[in-house]
């Protein structure tokens, strides 16, 4: 039972950091990355559509992302809506593929989105402290209905806070290699 509410909570603690860490890959740095364009969502006939499974995108150079949209006709729909898109890029088109140039970060710039990514990591501790406040509530509960001992209560509160540790180092140190990424010219 409380192996079951233990592995339930690393479960759940590594899915959060997993989510802080797709969260900071779509925040841009001066360097092109194919994940940055993974939240764009393009109109296709219709339906909202995943750019993703409308082209492939690959990194032309360093500051230079290519897409290769499958149906040719989609072109200005996918430049409509990386331009709609809150990333500040400008797309072109050059025949048969679309190139998106990444601008040069400011200073400035840089340090606003320093400051987002550590607010990200804030909301990626805090969801993991959730996880462990609900696992030590449901063990908890174990204690209350006399399943478990006050031993095996502080024990799995032990193993849960180790959990919650491990996970926040995971944490702080994607947001480590961000701030890196980011102050890097």
């Amino acid at each position: 039972m409380i192996n079951d509410i233990k592995k339930d909570a690393e479960v759940r603690m590594d899915k959060c950091v997993e989510a802080f860490k797709t969260a900071i890959s779509k925040i841009r740095t001066g360097r092109a990355s194919p994940s940055l364009l993974d939240g764009i969502i393009v109109e296709y006939y219709g339906t909202p559509t995943p750019l993703r499974q409308l082209a492939s995108v690959t990194v032309e150079d360093s500051r230079t992302l290519k897409i290769n949209v499958f149906d040719r006709s989609m072109g200005p729909a996918v430049e409509k809506a990386i331009m709609a898109s809150d990333l500040g890029l400008n797309p072109s088109s050059a025949g048969a593929d679309i190139r998106v140039p990444l601008p040069a970060l400011t200073e400035e710039r840089r340090k606003d989105l320093i400051k987002i990514v550590r607010a990200e990591a804030e909301q990626g501790r805090v969801s993991v402290r959730n996880v462990r406040r609900d696992a030590n509530d449901k063990v908890k509960a174990l204690l209350k209905d006399k399943e478990i001992s006050e031993d095996d209560d502080r024990r799995s509160q032990d193993d849960v806070q180790k959990l919650t540790d491990i996970s926040i180092k995971k944490v702080d140190a994607a947001l480590a290699d961000k701030e890196k990424e980011l102050l890097d010219f």
